[in-house]
């Protein structure tokens, strides 16, 4: 069974050349071979001697998943569905494509290129709403799994260097903390993506038990808190987990985590047309995000095939908007990006190509259910 280098450091992989009969500067050539030039094939790292090129190349993996599917939006935004095996192996079977599989999406805008992570195939939570978590929880990613999926979106055509990352992607990032906390200090790390820490943001549907423990991390990281309702009644019906804590929880949570790292918070609400669009639960959110000082990101609801909720209209989306900002609530209306490719909020699934019609598709392997 093969190494894999996205779960190495330098501290961890010149260690593994030396034990190997090469010298230690070795793992800092695959470091800057992989990280500043996205370089994987170990025959073509030409500054590593032949020998040394075909020992790794023997005994490390550096691409775990195969592409099976890239996407393509109107808006420029790019998603990719990868397969992981469920094991480690030395090959993956082309014939056989592995059944775990996750989506990661590439937003543009002028100055920035935002990856939008997965951190679990699946999700446990099952948002109502949300498309992630049908099917509920096949796996934790590692973090090398999560650091794979930025070094894949930015080998795609016209994207180069991710600026921004946001672990808002399938899965509950506090529910797998550890490979999400050693998945941000490779991506911002020198030697690393180099992303800067305040760059880098995770979202959580709220365990204040992993949120206090998350105050412990040593990079300056946002967090987001998905709170898509203005109180605990309405947020059972959407969000299951609900149960398990109240929203004061959460905030008292919230409230150490600010005392502790000084980072503002940001409300994530999602906007479902006729459930938790008026005014009076936009009055609501106000006094919370007021507790806070928290900033309000408002989503519009994108539509998942199967599920019972609708868009909201402009109208509402803007008053409720209007109800925050009257209230001295920082409120922003994020732009749906990717909905014509499924990789808007809450759409993200581990999708086959079926269904997918007049888009810029382009499939790698055959990723049908079967499989």
């Amino acid at each position: 069974m093969k190494d894999t280098f996205f779960d190495f450091t330098p501290e961890t992989l010149e260690p593994w050349c030396t034990a190997r009969g090469m010298p230690r500067f070795v793992g800092s050539q695959l470091i800057r071979w992989v990280y500043e030039r996205g370089v994987t094939d170990p025959l073509q790292m030409t500054d590593i001697a032949k020998r040394n090129q075909e020992c790794i190349a023997s005994e490390m993996e550096f691409e775990q998943s195969v592409m099976m599917v890239s996407q393509l939006a109107t808006d420029g935004t790019r998603k990719i569905l990868l397969g992981w095996p469920k094991e480690s192996s030395n090959t993956l079977p082309l014939l056989e494509p592995p059944t775990r599989r996750t989506e990661c999406v590439m937003i543009p805008s002028e100055d920035r290129r935002t990856a939008c992570v997965s951190s679990q195939v699946g999700c446990p939570v099952g948002c109502r709403f949300c498309a992630s978590g049908i099917g509920g929880l096949e796996g934790n990613l590692t973090a090398g799994r999560i650091i794979e999926q930025v070094h894949r979106l930015r080998l795609e055509p016209s994207v180069g260097r991710i600026s921004h990352v946001v672990f808002m992607g399938m899965g509950e990032p506090l529910a797998n903390l550890g490979a999400v906390r050693d998945a941000i200090r490779t991506l911002n790390a020198p030697w690393g993506f180099g992303i800067s820490a305040r760059r880098i943001t995770v979202s959580t549907v709220g365990l204040p038990a992993a949120i206090r423990q998350f105050c412990e991390f040593e990079l300056p990281v946002t967090l987001a808190l998905s709170l898509h309702a203005p109180n605990d009644e309405l947020r059972r019906q959407i969000i299951p987990w609900a149960q398990y804590s109240t929203i004061d929880e959460l905030l008292d949570a919230c409230d150490e985590w600010f005392q502790r790292t000084g980072r503002e918070l940001t409300f994530e609400y999602i906007l479902l047309g006729g459930f938790n669009d008026r005014p009076q639960h936009a009055e609501e959110l106000a006094v919370l995000a007021r507790r806070m000082r928290a900033n309000v990101n408002l989503i519009r609801y994108n539509e998942v095939e199967g599920l019972p909720f609708g868009r909201p209209s402009s109208d509402d989306v803007h008053r409720f908007q209007e109800v925050l900002r009257e209230r001295g609530v920082n409120s922003h209306i994020r732009a749906s990006r990717g909905r014509d490719i499924a990789a808007a909020c809450g759409q993200l699934r581990h999708r086959s190509l079926s269904g997918v019609t007049g888009l810029n598709v382009v499939p790698t392997i055959d990723p049908s259910p079967s499989a």
